[in-house]
């Protein structure tokens, strides 16, 4: 390999290294999420420079990048100094070793990733968002056979969350776009009712509808039998499938039915984790007490691949038994949980927001966002609701607001278009249902400023004069 190989000044400017990286691309890479047809007539996009919250892709176009990465990960922005020294110092230390052993990171990031959780107990390191579910979904299938002689093993999920990637956590994702395709799925997951306040089924002006909705829920464990029921997982904040915020009561009532009826609750915090809501964890706006948490994503805000399954010590326990036992520990293994840079970066990622009292600064932001959201509700009718929390916001679009149907997916596309071309990237619920896939979603680096979110309003403003539904 060159030395020039991999250096971005060598490449800007250049356009026969241009044109020969862009040809590469297209026929070694096979990119996320991607119908590569379109290749034939245009070229991939390629980014090669960020700092702060800007990327430069290898044209050298600038752009405000107000998603995190494409998916709401870089929560401190690019060329955060302190978490690559975190990073580069632990890797000459040592890299990696598998984590049946112990070392300084982990320790420290485990630490001081517990110290942001009440009631939290234990911190389990994998890799990515998917792996953290599996194991979760593991314990529970363990803990069945180990408490129950294997009747509580079903897992309970809500329509229009994601879980992952994988085929078990894929059967347990309630968006029929992203699972098509994949089956058969690993039986035992079953789906209850979405808790979308916007689309609710009941009439207007309904009450104690956070307390119905969860209900709901209810109503599919006694179908199922309680005693078959194992767990139940959520996102905090319904992310990809539509940034939908629960409504009051909802997760106090949902905490109290599965300690009715002796069932795990599992929050997925994959996106809502370590910032984004406004707390350290989407869950700690609610009155609810998880047994299991997973996190990814903004655990080290894109510098390294870390996630974590978190557990209360009561769950940890039930894998505590005798050496003699071969049967009674978690029969798990994650191999790059033991790479260093994850828990290292981490340890940063904590410590720098902190220092810089980053979860101030994502209120502010937040409701600094979240008024400008609400001015353009008011301008165009296309908007049907917006909602949030901290620096994590959707847009609904619809074609009418009295019927609430929703515009097309390519509608919601154009506005994410014009909002490229102005040289600001935003994203939209995408390929994730055949009628909903109309909801714009914004997830600016947790470190904005009011000029970068005056910015982004703009953009959608711009953007919604150009667009019709």
């Amino acid at each position: 390999m060159s030395d020039d190989d991999l250096k971005v000044d060598k490449v800007l400017g250049n356009e026969n290294k241009v044109s020969e990286l862009i040809a590469a691309d297209k026929k070694y890479v096979w990119h996320h999420l991607t119908q590569h047809k379109i290749f034939e007539k245009s070229d991939p996009v390629i980014f090669v420079r960020g700092q702060g919250m800007h990327v430069t892709d290898i044209h050298g176009k600038e752009y405000l990048d107000a998603v995190s990465g494409g998916v709401w990960t870089v929560n401190l922005g690019y060329g955060c100094k302190p978490l690559v020294k975190a990073v580069s110092e632990q890797m000459m230390d040592l890299c990696y070793f598998a984590n049946g052993y112990g070392n300084i990171p982990t320790i420290r990031f485990s630490e001081k990733l517990i110290s942001k959780m009440p009631g939290m107990s234990r911190v389990y390191l994998s890799n990515s968002g998917s792996e953290a579910n599996e194991k979760a979904f593991k314990i529970v299938r363990q803990i069945s056979q180990l408490k129950h002689g294997g009747k509580k093993s079903k897992i309970l999920y809500r329509n229009r969350d994601y879980h992952g990637t994988t085929i078990t956590t894929l059967s347990a994702c309630g968006q029929e776009e992203r699972k098509m395709q994949y089956g058969p799925y690993t039986p035992g997951f079953v789906e209850f009712p979405a808790c979308s306040e916007y689309r609710s089924p009941y009439p207007a002006g309904t009450t104690n509808l956070g307390e119905k909705f969860a209900l709901e829920m209810e109503k599919v464990i006694q179908k199922e039998d309680p005693d078959t029921v194992g767990g139940v997982i959520v996102e905090p904040i319904t992310a990809g499938g539509g940034v939908i915020v629960p409504p009051d009561g909802y997760y106090e009532t949902m905490s109290a039915i599965c300690k009715k009826y002796g069932i795990l609750l599992i929050i997925d915090e994959v996106v809502c984790g370590l910032g984004r809501t406004g707390k350290w964890f989407g869950y700690q706006h609610f009155n609810v007490q998880p047994d299991i948490v997973t996190m990814a994503k903004g655990v080290a805000a894109g510098y390294a691949p870390i996630s974590c399954t978190v557990t209360t010590e009561a769950v940890f326990q039930d894998f505590i038994s005798d050496p003699s036992d071969r049967d009674g520990y978690f029969r798990d293994i994650s191999t790059f949980g033991g790479c260093t840079a994850g828990p290292a970066a981490g340890y940063a990622n904590l410590c720098y927001m902190e220092e810089h009292d980053v979860l101030a600064n994502v209120n502010k932001m937040g409701d600094y966002l979240m008024d400008g959201l609400k001015g353009l509700e008011k301008k165009y009718e296309i908007i049907g609701d917006v909602r949030g929390k901290g620096l994590f916001c959707g847009l609904e679009l619809v074609k009418d607001r009295a019927t609430k149907e929703p515009v097309p997916e390519n509608v919601a596309g154009a506005v994410v278009a014009e909002c490229m071309k102005q040289g600001v990237i935003i994203g939209k619920t995408s390929r994730c249902f055949r009628e909903f896939n109309n909801t714009l979603c914004l997830a600016p680096a947790l470190i904005a400023t009011q000029k970068e979110i005056d910015q982004i309003v703009k953009a959608l403003d711009k953007a919604f004069q150009a667009v019709k539904a």
